[in-house]
């Protein structure tokens, strides 16, 4: 997973979880139909007096003790399994849990020669809130940057031909015990995952083009019909990497 959609038109597809100023303030943020590393989206955290807030973060997580606003290696995810004992993400895991609304996401059928991309939603067209882990970088001449990841997991809920790994979902009371920390182990956390109905279709693979952001990259494609399509300047240096 390395692209995903935050565009939500009304409150009511965000589920009772959130209080209603902040799933009011997620529809007035700006929509984002090809969210990618380094990119900003819309983040729900939960302050340190328990007050949910939606603050906007940098995708991919930098961890605090780096020397610079970046890593090497991708961080836009995070396995679940791993993440309380990495050296990347185990602080963030102990303190710093947050949710991330989309409208679903895109990811690549690597089965098919050449890969093509698909996009995931829920059926029933609710919005989904996944589970992240955020962190504030700064920087010795004053500068803040906060940044964050998605949790992943495997999920027999993703269609096939699609592999079924990908974002952890939650909503409810556990979405809230997530923010606040309550869920400290990856088993809690696996436990109270929501899986709903997903469905998948493909898409074109424009959205592998970091500077294209518009909602045609949401449009139904042949794959057979675009098949003759290259690759162009500007487009992720690997976006068919999943790891």
């Amino acid at each position: 997973m390395r692209r995903f959609v935050q565009a939500i038109a009304d409150a009511d597809q965000l589920t009772s979880t959130l209080p209603a100023a902040i799933a009011q303030a997620i529809v007035d943020t700006p929509a984002r139909y090809n969210v990618a590393k380094g990119k900003p989206a819309g983040v729900v955290t939960m302050s340190d007096d328990r007050v949910v807030v939606l603050s906007e973060m940098i995708w991919g997580l930098i961890p605090r003790w780096s020397k610079e606003p970046a890593t090497p290696y991708t961080t836009v995810t995070a396995r679940v399994d791993r993440a309380p004992k990495s050296r990347i993400f185990a602080q963030a895991w102990q303190t710093r849990r947050c949710l991330v609304p989309m409208s679903g996401y895109f990811k690549w059928d690597r089965q098919r020669k050449p890969p093509w991309p698909h996009f995931i939603q829920r059926r029933d067209g609710g919005a989904l809130l996944a589970a992240g882990l955020w962190e504030e970088w700064k920087g010795e001449d004053g500068l803040s940057l906060l940044s964050f990841t998605l949790m992943t997991a495997p999920n027999p809920a993703i269609p096939a031909p699609l592999t079924q790994d990908g974002p952890v979902f939650l909503e409810g009371a556990p979405a809230m015990r997530w923010l606040s920390g309550s869920l400290s182990s990856p088993r809690s956390l696996l436990r109270h995952a929501q899986r709903p109905v997903l469905e998948s279709y493909t898409v074109s693979r424009a959205i592998a083009k970091t500077d294209v952001d518009a909602y045609t990259l949401l449009e139904p494609v042949d794959p057979e019909a675009e098949a003759a399509l290259s690759m162009h300047p500007g487009e992720d240096e690997d976006p068919w990497d999943e790891e």
